[in-house]
């Protein structure tokens, strides 16, 4: 049944740049205004959250646009209690767009009585009325079946596919490395994309946070290392393993990270290191280190999030932005082939 409207975006306040990025980009594509809903999310003296949305959502398809990043409660708490007031004022359905869904790594049990707080997280977000989900590079694939609902997962590979075909021209000479083996299939699935040799870092640790040994899987003797991963947290590990890539030959090394968390020491590690790159995506806001950071590069993910809203408003597939051909005119030429 077609829609009479056009759809509705409204925003926390983790990423604002990237929703009215993404509110911009639906704007060009649909030849009208689409603008962020007006609510108000602010915080009592006691720092409990208060939502009020000041535009009639009636019968509405509203996307809540909010990565659950630092501060992770106090973001996750946001995306609740917006999608409680929306499903109280009648909106006919609400899908979240989380870009960086937080708590991922709890995704398993990894010892005796710990939780598995990524299951407990969807739990909660279908409790509130949360219809559907579409979101980016989750740190374990199985999470999409935590929910009882539709969970639709973007990948960066296409976006930086494009960036890597746009700054590096040979590929014979580029390897693409996993740093470490549970991140294999998404930098095989980078490496036949753009037709390149594939590596592997394995490493062993002795606790979380602490990286005892690495191990070069593959060759990498004078070539152009890219190491690509779903999230870069401290950067202790993706520093100490572009440090053994050169020791074991490689010309150079470049990093592609999907969502760049940087907490603590992340950004100082990362201008000092010996990456020639970090390239991110800005599913997480960026702050203003990251931004002022010479070796630390963006790629905007909006394009690809706006469209990815048209079409489960319009009810057309999701998975056609997988698909180069699809992908490139979506970012107007920005890389552009040649």
């Amino acid at each position: 049944m077609p829609h009479q409207s056009e759809p509705k975006l409204i925003s926390g306040n983790a990423n604002r740049p990237l929703a009215e990025a993404m509110a911009r980009r639906m704007s060009m594509h649909r030849g009208v205004s689409v603008g962020l809903v007006e609510a108000r999310v602010e915080r009592f003296n006691d720092a409990e959250i208060f939502v009020e949305v000041f535009e009639n959502v009636r019968g509405e398809d509203m996307f809540i646009i909010q990565s659950t990043s630092n501060p992770a409660n106090d973001n996750l708490m946001e995306l609740l209690i917006m999608t409680d007031a929306l499903r109280r004022s009648s909106a006919s359905r609400i899908t979240a767009v989380i870009p960086y869904f937080g708590y991922a790594r709890q995704d398993r049990r990894t010892k005796a009585r710990t939780p598995i707080t990524a299951k407990m997280v969807a739990n909660m977000m279908v409790s509130a009325g949360i219809e559907r989900v579409l979101t980016m590079d989750l740190h374990a694939a199985q999470i999409q079946g935590f929910f009882d609902i539709p969970v639709d997962n973007l990948y960066a590979s296409p976006v930086f596919a494009l960036d890597i075909k746009n700054q590096f021209k040979d590929p014979a000479k580029i390897t693409v490395v996993s740093p470490d083996v549970g991140g294999v299939a998404r930098a095989r699935e980078l490496a036949q994309r753009i037709g390149c040799a594939l590596a592997i870092v394995d490493k062993r640790r002795e606790k979380p946070g602490e990286v005892a040994e690495m191990t070069v899987i593959g060759d990498v003797k004078d070539q152009t290392c890219l190491i690509v991963d779903d999230i870069c947290d401290t950067a202790g590990t993706l520093v100490k393993a572009g440090d053994v890539l050169l020791e074991n030959g490689a010309k150079e090394v470049h990093s592609y990270i999907t969502h760049g968390v940087l907490s603590g020491p992340a950004v100082e590690r990362i201008t000092t290191s010996k990456m020639k790159s970090l390239v991110i995506t800005d599913s997480i806001q960026p702050t203003a280190a990251v931004k002022a950071a010479k070796n630390i590069r963006i790629v905007p993910v909006a394009p690809m999030f706006a469209q990815a809203v048209l079409n489960i408003w319009n009810g057309t597939s999701v998975s056609s932005l997988f698909d180069p051909a699809t992908l490139e005119p979506i970012y107007e030429g920005m890389y552009a082939r040649g």
